[in-house]
């Protein structure tokens, strides 16, 4: 076997780590990407039963994005196991209680009939900021194409571009805004 092969197939079988910025992401469409990636969905040596999966860091879980008034409308379901301990938390309450857990939550929904996705569910690793052990990042070397652009806001960009920035038209001195 040749020395690329050899790495080739070292490459395929080898715990690779990504990192997935879930900035303005919606949780449930990026689930199902970061699914793939725990599970080896994107390997060729894919097997329900074969357990080749990655490892996926996700940064900036406090600022996902749900789709219109779903922040006021999904609840989420939680029972601690004793006899009256069912109960109902709303999406904001749950996000502001521990910003990790919407993403948590949607990616173990998108592995449903996988016997194993409480092992699979062990390689990742949700961060609500940018901050990451550097232990972990060290480890990163792959990164995982997000489905939304993330547009850059106002307020962040430079003063002398916004100036530069070609004007449609120019305001009267004597301009009053109501």
């Amino acid at each position: 076997m040749s020395a690329a092969k050899r790495v080739q197939q070292w490459a395929t079988f080898a715990r690779t780590w990504h990192i997935f910025d879930c900035k303005w992401q919606d949780p449930y469409e990026s689930a199902n990407i970061i699914k793939k990636y725990l599970m080896g969905q994107h390997k060729p040596i894919y097997h329900p039963l074969n357990d080749c999966g990655d490892v996926v860091v996700c940064i900036n879980s406090r600022e996902i994005a749900l789709r219109g008034d779903e922040w006021r409308k999904r609840a989420y379901f939680h029972h601690t196991g004793y006899p009256g301990g069912a109960s109902w938390t709303l999406a904001w309450e749950l996000h502001n209680k521990d910003p990790t857990m919407i993403i948590k939550k949607a990616v173990y929904r998108a592995m449903k009939g996988n016997l194993q996705r409480r092992h699979t569910m062990q390689r990742l690793f949700i961060y609500h900021e940018e901050n990451v052990p550097e232990d972990i990042m060290k480890n990163v070397s792959s990164q995982i194409r997000q489905s939304r652009l993330v547009p850059t806001r106002l307020d962040h960009i430079p003063e002398e571009e916004v100036k530069q920035y070609p004007k449609v038209m120019d305001y009267p001195k004597d301009y009053v805004l109501k």
